[in-house]
């Protein structure tokens, strides 16, 4: 079982001019960066903590004038795609620190991820920036733990970070994240049991991708329209 944990960003070889070339063409082409030239879907979260899809190197400069401190990484570390070789670089040069730590949107997450999610909040230099790819599903689920654990507002109010103002589909494969909280909220009225418990002695991964129900035409506009992670 491979388990997703937060890791500092490693180190990536300097890249060749063909390189650097092929970075630039997956970064704006084929992982749609493009379009992000155009709009970030950049949000503030909380005074120390902004959502966003994936920066650009200009980005992670600007980010750094406004003084972040810390890149949230949340598509995890792809060493060899260009993208992500552009963020590690920018972030280096900028003297921002990186911290990868991927995160699934359409499978239950294992019960290691969720509790290190919980646990990230109090090892990171603040301001941050948290992005995945487009910042809408996986930025959700974080931003929504983050509001709840972190800063105490209710789960309910804090679950407005997954909606679709932000892009995100409940209704897809996606879904599967409020279905989550969902689970624990049904669970809390019942026995009135702790979230860190919860997720230590009755949470099932299995179980929750067994139960939850997509509606497949939401599931084509995200997964073959909108081409989401």
């Amino acid at each position: 079982m491979a388990v997703d944990l937060p890791t500092p960003a490693f180190q990536v070889p300097p890249m060749t001019g063909a390189e650097r070339r092929r970075a630039w063409v997956d970064l704006l082409l084929v992982d749609h960066g493009f379009l992000r030239e155009v709009y970030l879907h950049k949000h503030r979260v909380s005074d120390d903590l902004w959502r966003s899809a994936q920066p650009a190197p200009r980005h992670l400069a600007r980010a750094k004038r406004d003084g972040i401190k810390t890149v949230l990484n949340l598509r995890g570390p792809r060493p060899n795609d260009g993208t992500y070789r552009l963020e590690r670089e920018a972030c280096e040069r900028l003297g921002l620190r990186l911290v990868d730590f991927p995160i699934r949107s359409r499978s239950a997450l294992y019960r290691p991820t969720i509790l290190a999610a919980l646990d990230l909040w109090d090892t990171l230099d603040y301001p941050v920036l948290m992005h995945c790819k487009s910042g809408a599903d996986r930025t959700g689920f974080m931003a929504t733990l983050y509001l709840w654990q972190h800063k105490g507002v209710p789960l309910r109010d804090a679950m407005d970070q997954l909606s679709l103002r932000f892009g995100h589909v409940r209704q897809a494969k996606t879904g599967i994240i409020d279905f989550f909280y969902e689970r624990y909220l049904a669970a809390e009225a019942d026995t009135g049991i702790g979230f860190r418990e919860w997720v230590e002695t009755v949470y099932d991964h299995e179980d929750l991708n067994a139960a939850f129900q997509e509606n497949w035409l939401a599931s084509i506009l995200v997964n073959r329209i909108l081409r989401r992670e």
